[in-house]
């Protein structure tokens, strides 16, 4: 099928479109009739609607107009212009024009000549600066996420629909914000090759723009962002205060949502929290879809544990993976820290990955105050309270002192853990569930009737507070 010579023109006046000015764009090219080209002497020929016309664009614009016709019509293309010299009387005359060849130099005519910027522009290779381990096929659905995941894969799959344009994700740190956007950047660019997507943090989006500032590179800035197809900035809150960034990023943000480009933004906070930001920026964040994305929660994080001990194959306890998931405080980045924890221990200790060595990662990892009890904080605490080594208390020895310490970390673990009754008695000395059972028995009893032995727990009790502190 022929394609339509009025195409590459519809084509010129977008790019032309895209690097001026609203005002520029009506005033000079708007008028400007498109009549033929000429395929033998490679002849663009198009009509204004006067001499001042004419003289305007030759004086001013005619950089511009020599790259946009290259790109459109091809190489060594030439631009003529029919001129209406008489309206009234429809007297035109044939003039040519002089766009600069491919690589020559065009002469400076007026100091206030429009920027070149279509080199800028020149869409060329592009690395997306994506994450392509974070995908959706291992961003693990559940209630927090399923909102965001279902919208996120929708635009991958569509992104020239406009619909929910800008996506505002935000969230909590650790809920998986960052993993999505590069899912939904890592699929578009699978699906259109020929899109240029871009994953950018707030913070290097400054860093860049402050060097384009100091090296006099600012247009050049301008015009790579402008040629975005699908934009992904994280962290946007970070942008808080920074009022020359904010403004920077506000006329980006105008040109590639006018002429229907992807915009994806990521925060740790909805719109209506960004103090600091102007409200014309805001109001652009908000116009498209705020979707949450909430901390996983302990059946998610299950999942999500399980999803990354089946991949890389490794052999995890139920009971391990169960509690880790309930000590993460719903952050996928503490899950995968404490099983490639897990991982490195087992291997350069050579030990089993066990609710021991579980405890051991967790107690390190995550803050005192926020982390749960251990057996073998409860152990160590009561031990010091009752002046008995650990290792004595889980020996076979029936001394009384150590065998009310053994009954006594049993009774704290079943209290301050959610482990069962088999767990707890093997990890004080090896018992079986039903000592652990017997000793919170004999624990409870004597507390009814032993105020001096009720004082004594509520101390340990206390030192447990005091050590989380």
């Amino acid at each position: 099928m022929k394609v339509s010579p009025n195409a590459p023109w519809d084509k010129a006046l977008a790019l032309i479109r895209e690097n001026v000015s609203e005002q520029q764009y009506n005033t000079w090219f708007k008028p400007i009739a498109f009549e033929s080209f000429n395929e033998q002497t490679k002849t663009v020929l198009v009509q204004v609607p006067s001499p001042f016309v004419y003289e305007y664009l030759e004086e001013n614009y005619v950089d511009l107009l020599g790259k946009v016709l290259r790109r459109c019509f091809g190489e060594s293309v030439k631009l003529a212009y029919r001129v209406v010299t008489d309206r009234e009387h429809r007297i035109t005359q044939v003039l040519e024009g002089d766009p600069t060849e491919n690589g020559s130099e065009q002469p400076k005519r007026r100091a206030n000549q429009s920027p070149s910027v279509l080199d800028a522009a020149q869409p060329q290779k592009l690395d997306p600066q994506l994450n392509p381990r974070q995908t959706f096929s291992n961003f693990i659905e559940g209630d927090s996420n399923k909102l965001p995941r279902s919208v996120g894969m929708s635009i991958a799959e569509h992104p020239q629909n406009t619909q929910f344009n800008p996506m505002f994700i935000y969230g909590p740190s650790g809920c998986g914000k960052t993993h999505l956007v590069n899912a939904v950047g890592n699929r578009i660019a699978q699906l259109y090759p020929q899109k240029r997507v871009l994953y950018v943090s707030a913070r290097l989006f400054q860093v860049q723009y402050t060097d384009a500032v100091r090296q006099n590179s600012f247009n050049d800035f301008i015009h790579f962002y402008q040629t975005i197809d699908v934009l992904i900035v994280d962290d946007i809150q970070e942008w808080i205060g920074l009022d020359k960034t904010q403004q920077t990023f506000f006329h980006i943000f105008d040109h590639l949502f006018r002429n229907g480009r992807r915009i994806i933004l990521a925060s740790d906070r909805p719109p209506v929290d960004l103090k600091g930001m102007p409200d014309r920026l805001l109001t652009r964040f908000s116009c498209g879809l705020i979707a949450e994305l909430e901390k996983p929660n302990t059946q998610l994080c299950i999942d999500i544990l399980k999803h990354k001990i089946q991949r890389d194959g490794l052999q995890i306890p139920n009971e391990v993976v169960q509690y880790v998931a309930e000590t993460a405080d719903g952050s996928v980045r503490d899950l995968e820290g404490t099983i490639n924890s897990l991982m490195a221990y087992s291997v350069v200790y050579d030990c089993p990955i066990d609710m021991r060595l579980a405890e051991r990662i967790i107690k390190r990892a995550v803050k005192t105050d926020d982390r749960p009890l251990t057996v073998d904080d409860i152990l160590e605490t009561v031990c010091h309270h009752f002046g008995v080594s650990t290792a004595a208390v889980n020996s076979k020895s029936r001394k009384r002192e150590l065998v009310t310490a053994r009954q006594v970390s049993m009774y704290l673990a079943q209290k301050y853990t959610r482990m069962p009754a088999s767990r707890i008695g093997k990890l004080v000395g090896g018992r079986d569930h039903s000592t652990v059972i017997h000793s919170c028995t004999q624990v409870e009893q004597r507390l009814k009737t032993d105020r001096s032995f009720s004082d004594e727990i509520l101390s340990i009790e206390n030192s447990f507070k005091l050590k989380r502190r």
